[in-house]
């Protein structure tokens, strides 16, 4: 079973404009639609089983829509993850409502939110979240639609995880974009969860294989950031590491089916 840890789809009608907006903001071309068919159907010529779809919620005011719209795309094959924003007066208890409904993660973003993840104010957000077991995926590193801020660099990122050893953290981006000497020095050995989605793309193949290879093999998740990646592409990226079998095989989805608990 092949499990996609990092995707993102909106609403058909909000893809429509959201899709090229974001293809303008980050210099980038989109491989699909943004919308769920596309991401189905992306899925389907990959031969991937199952895809996270994370929202991000960059208002506070979104929430209800963003854990509506979660919830109706809920299925055997896509695992949304709500958003809930830092700012919200009732973030805490949003948190619980998303634990309540039956959800496994949250998604937060540092550029999209406004925040650091060392920020003081986060700290009872992880807190919450560590303690209903659910899944954290941050976006890690830079990001390439915002000037280059350290809102989530490996330090910060070690800081956390030492702080909360309980928190599910999922690092995305291969521990954090761009950043990637620094994973290599500080992360890699750490049981911290890294998804290797919209790096195999940028970094040098041996660069890649070494993060990966010095990382614990329980702690590499298959992932592409579709629709700002290719699916397909990105398996073949991965299988070209030529990596050992038996992680290979952990990457693709062993490892996400022990942390998502199917």
């Amino acid at each position: 079973m092949v499990i996609d840890f990092h995707t993102h789809i909106f609403p058909d009608k909000i893809a429509a404009s959201a899709i090229p907006r974001l293809e303008e903001a980050g210099g980038i071309k989109a491989f699909c639609d943004g919308t769920r068919r596309g991401l189905l159907e992306s899925m389907q010529h990959a031969g991937i089983a199952k895809s996270v779809v994370c929202t991000i919620a960059t208002k506070p005011e979104q929430f209800e829509t963003i854990l509506t719209w979660a919830d109706s795309l809920r299925s055997e094959q896509l695992i949304p993850f709500p958003s809930v924003h830092p700012a919200a007066p009732d973030c805490l208890t949003q948190i619980d409502r998303i634990k309540k409904a039956g959800f496994v993660g949250i998604k937060l973003h540092p550029y999209y939110q406004n925040f650091f993840i060392d920020d003081d104010r986060l700290m009872p957000i992880y807190e919450r979240i560590s303690g209903h077991g659910l899944i954290l995926l941050m976006h890690t590193g830079f990001d390439l639609a915002f000037p280059k801020i350290r809102r989530a660099d490996p330090a910060k990122i070690i800081k956390v995880a030492s702080r909360f050893p309980q928190l599910k953290l999922v690092t995305s981006h291969l521990g954090a974009w761009r950043l990637w000497d620094e994973v290599l020095a500080q992360i890699c050995g750490r049981e911290i969860y890294m998804d290797i989605s919209f790096a195999l793309d940028i970094l040098e193949p041996e660069k890649a294989r070494t993060i990966i290879s010095e990382h614990p093999p329980d702690y590499i998740l298959f992932a592409s950031d579709s629709p700002w990646t290719d699916q397909a592409a990105t398996l073949e990226l991965l299988a070209q590491l030529e990596l050992e079998p038996e992680l290979h095989a952990k990457i693709l989805g062993g490892n996400a089916r022990k942390l998502l608990e199917l």
